[in-house]
């Protein structure tokens, strides 16, 4: 919400309430606190917005008019349809400067949204008088719907139902009863299949819909095509986005919850020759939660990830293609560093989960906060700890480097294939190496492998072929522990559940440093590594193998080969 002089200094924003969006609850919020008269603050957005206000006694709905809106649509956005009239729907609002929302919602609904501002607090009252709420207003609506426990076949079921409520004949409204809880209920799906994401892909026949599950695409039950832009407008609004812009990628979030668990699911649009694609990421907050040792760790490598974390001063670097698990697993460095003594502040773009008792900072690039930027005056709040979402040009690189030589622990990541390689980049974008060679700490390459599923895991025994692939010593190979699921319930049949890392960790000594400074190549780096201890990903993913927790083919399948000069 813009700033039109309404926050008191010092006002504490605060974290939205189940069912409320932001922009709502944060009206609701202000009004409670008694800092600012609840009568000015109507006076001021009255000023700001020119729209008319309306007194609590005219907060009377139309039975008709109120069908226009579902009930969480309105808690969230803080609006009450009140009245239709030629033409018209006259809609009482708490925040009537959220004008690009109320458009959306008019160019659906088909109708001229004639906004009247009233008090949130008397507006809160009245939508849960409206459409009976309860008196919390939070728990039925701040939940996926039907995220009760259940087999896969009847959540199948459960999503072919609804699209069978869908009429016939032209496409759905968007605001069809079916259509919206097809759109709840295929999010609640996906959090019960532990899928990261959920891809809606219009093809030239079709409507394909998917979830990405350990890392693999599954497709599911496809809606008809008819459906298609219902669906897509639907998941649209939900995430407030602009449903009449088809032409340009946008970016939107949509919060809820499952049970005792908070999601966010991030939201990108964008269009392709059938039609906008969208896929929506889910972040599960309960994710931040992870200590070091659930995150795969062998145990000298744990130690030594341990050690790097808690230096006062320098660079660690996490490397890995998108998707490798980067993210999470420095949010678990900075969950284990994270002391009342020590103050921490990250930039990231964008801030997808929200760390307790850290400072985080969104990249808006335009507007001129770019990675740098925020870098440079977060410098001037005295952190202790610094974390860069990524390096990506020499401006951001050469600050981090000059704040690790100041006495500042830097954490930030790379796309590098290896752990090596991250010293060849940083070089190539031109970071001087002898800077590098003093700030550098180390460098950690991971990739996630699929783990067995314990439920259905049993006794394997790989062929000589896949051995001699694997390159396993016979001692090792005699003394493995071999497992593969069988396929059960909970893994879905897959025989896998759940991903950990393989990683490979490259410690900077004084070696290490001489060699920087020489300018040495990958080749010279990769070896001084290897000969002082650093076990590749292959290796590491072996030696996982090797004590079941994973497969063979599954570290086969995201690495590659050591070789003279090989880069993993």
């Amino acid at each position: 919400m813009k700033d039109h002089g309404l926050w008191p200094e010092g006002f504490e924003v605060p974290v939205p309430r189940s069912g409320r969006g932001e922009r709502f609850d944060l009206l609701c919020a202000l009004a409670e606190s008694g800092r600012v008269d609840r009568a000015e603050l109507v006076s001021v957005l009255v000023q700001a917005s020119a729209v008319e206000p309306l007194a609590a006694e005219g907060l009377r709905c139309d039975p008709g008019a109120l069908q226009r809106l579902a009930a969480e649509d309105a808690l969230r956005r803080g609006w009450l349809p009140l009245l239709e009239e030629s033409g018209g729907l006259v809609t009482a609002v708490a925040d009537p400067l959220d004008q690009g929302a109320m458009d959306d919602f008019g160019h659906l609904a088909g109708v001229f949204i004639e906004p009247r501002l009233a008090d949130p607090l008397d507006l809160l009252a009245a939508i849960h008088q409206a459409y009976g709420l309860s008196s919390e207003g939070e728990a039925e609506e701040s939940a996926v719907p039907g995220t009760a426990d259940r087999t896969m076949p009847e959540a199948a079921d459960a999503l072919g139902r609804l699209l069978a409520e869908v009429p016939e004949g032209a496409a759905a409204a968007v605001d069809d009863g079916p259509v919206e809880r097809y759109a709840w209920e295929l999010i609640a799906e996906a959090i019960r299949r532990r899928a990261s994401d959920i891809h809606l892909e219009p093809l030239e026949r079709r409507f394909r819909v998917r979830f990405r599950v350990d890392g693999r695409l599954q497709e599911m039950v496809s809606p008809p095509k008819r459906l298609q832009p219902a669906i897509l407008s639907r998941v649209k609004l939900m995430a407030g986005i602009s449903i009449a812009e088809r032409r340009l990628p946008q970016d939107g979030r949509i919060q809820t919850a499952a049970g005792e668990r908070s999601f966010d699911l991030r939201v990108s649009s964008m269009p392709s020759v059938h039609g906008e694609t969208i896929v929506m990421r889910i972040l599960d907050r309960e994710g931040l939660r992870l200590g070091l040792p659930e995150l795969g760790f062998l145990a000298r490598d744990e130690a030594a990830f341990s050690r790097l974390i808690e230096l006062p001063d320098g660079i660690f670097l996490v490397t890995g293609p998108t998707g490798s698990g980067k993210s999470t697993t420095l949010y678990a460095a900075l969950h284990a560093i994270n002391r009342p003594d020590r103050k921490l502040i990250t930039v990231e773009d964008p801030v997808e989960y929200q760390l307790p008792g850290i400072n985080q900072v969104q990249v808006r690039a335009e507007v001129g906060m770019t990675f740098a930027a925020a870098l440079r005056a977060m410098l001037r709040q005295a952190p202790n700890i610094i974390m860069v979402g990524e390096i990506r040009d020499r401006e951001t690189a050469e600050i981090a480097v000059n704040a690790s030589l100041t006495g500042h622990m830097v954490f930030s990541t790379l796309h590098t294939n290896d752990a090596p390689s991250a010293v060849s980049r940083l070089t190539d974008i031109g970071v001087k190496p002898f800077l590098l060679s003093a700030s550098l700490r180390g460098v950690l390459a991971q990739r996630l492998v699929r783990t067995v599923c314990e439920e259905c895991a049993a006794p394997d025994s790989p062929d000589a072929a896949m051995l001699r692939i694997a390159g396993l010593a016979q001692d090792l190979v005699e003394s493995a522990r071999f497992r593969r699921g069988k396929g059960c319930p909970r893994c879905a049949g897959r025989g896998y559940y759940g991903r950990k890392g393989i990683f490979e960790l490259f410690q900077i000594d004084e070696g290490a440093r001489r060699l920087i400074d020489a300018r040495a190549g990958l080749v010279d780096l990769r070896r001084h590594a290897r000969g002082h201890g650093m076990r590749t990903m292959r290796e590491d993913g072996m030696a996982k193998a090797v004590s079941g927790m994973t497969t063979i083919d599954e570290v086969l399948a995201v690495t590659v080969a050591e070789s003279a000069g090989a880069t993993n």
